[in-house]
């Protein structure tokens, strides 16, 4: 609903005030284009932003971290609007943006800091809430009763949608009389493939039929071991919905608004309501949940559906609040839920 309102708005915006001439730059962290997962999905927002308001856009993808400076540094040396994508690229925005007073600069998944620039917004997400309906869902549908998950690089972004993913398990075992193990690993990597379907054969091969990936490009990896293996395994996409790069072997994702963060973040920007500080986005805003399951939702069948749209709404509503630390995950106690 917010975001169909921010379009209306942009639209009635853009027949009041002309837009100046900007060029927007996303400098990526060392994952880069093509992840079909975190990059990708702020790219969308991008393009979709500029598209709309005829502005020029440019990608600069980091190879390494010691590419965050300079890469931050000549972009806004050319632009109006620099984004800096991942947790990773935090010290390096924070140190270049106070030089460039009359640049924006957008940090997707970036924390604040005390005495936040004038001229820097950043997005975060609650990342546990929609990965909690995903554990929901893999807790319902494991026939194996263990499941898996695989991590990029243990950042906290990463990190929350696991407490997420696990409190959701604990949600399905509590209502359901349930018992399910999680196996657990990390590629320490946020670019290979190969690393992210290794460490998923393995924990197949452990009697996980179900595994959820939050690593990036690793997951393309997770996502092809479960097609491979086929029938009676999935995976769980990340993100963006990936449902559709292996149909019916990926059960769900848990969907990151990503590419709301950076349209919204655009349109502010040349639309002269740009408010620096940061900005959180849940199953509240809209900025994360779960996909439409659009090959899977027969298997999953309406009686699970129907239960994930119930703990949505007391999501929204407060009524059950997912863990978004270890601390959190640890003190977590199932609250008193009467389904439908």
């Amino acid at each position: 609903m917010k975001l169909r309102v921010l379009l209306v708005i942009s639209l009635i915006l853009m027949v009041a005030l002309p837009v100046m001439a900007m060029k927007v730059i996303m400098v990526t962290d060392v994952g880069g284009l093509g992840d079909k997962s975190f990059n990708d999905g702020t790219w969308e927002g991008i393009v979709k932003a500029s598209d709309f308001l005829g502005l020029e856009k440019e990608v600069v993808q980091s190879k390494e971290q010691s590419d965050y400076i300079p890469n931050l540094s000549n972009a806004a040396k050319e632009a109006d609007i620099v984004f800096g994508v991942g947790f990773m690229m935090a010290d390096a925005l924070y140190k270049v943006a106070p030089q460039f007073p009359d640049t924006y600069f957008v940090g997707i998944d970036i924390d604040p800091i005390e005495n936040m620039p004038n001229n820097v917004a950043t997005y975060l997400f609650k990342e546990q809430e929609g990965a909690f309906l995903v554990g929901y869902v893999v807790a319902a549908m494991t026939k194996t009763n263990m499941v898996g998950f695989v991590g990029g690089i243990p950042i906290p972004p990463v990190e929350r949608f696991r407490y997420g993913y696990e409190a959701g398990i604990r949600v399905y075992e509590e209502l359901h009389g349930k018992t399910i193990s999680m196996l657990q690993g990390y590629t320490m990597d946020f670019n290979d493939p190969k690393k992210g379907k290794d460490l998923a054969l393995a924990q197949f091969a452990e009697g996980a039929d179900i595994v959820f990936h939050a690593s990036g490009a690793c997951g393309n990896g997770v996502i092809e071991a479960a097609a491979e293996k086929g029938e009676g395994f999935f995976a769980v996409g990340v993100d963006v919905d990936q449902d559709y790069m292996a149909p019916g072997r990926v059960l769900t994702s848990s969907v990151k608004r990503v590419d709301m963060a950076s349209y919204q973040a655009v349109m502010s920007i040349a639309l002269g309501t740009f408010e620096s500080g940061t900005k959180i986005l849940g199953i509240k805003d809209e900025g994360v949940g779960i996909s439409p399951m659009k090959y899977t939702k027969d298997v999953v069948g309406p009686a699970i559906l129907g239960e994930v749209e119930f703990l949505k709404e007391q999501i929204k509503a407060g009524n059950v609040v997912v863990p978004d630390t270890q601390e959190k995950l640890d003190a977590f106690v199932v609250p008193a839920i009467t389904l439908p």
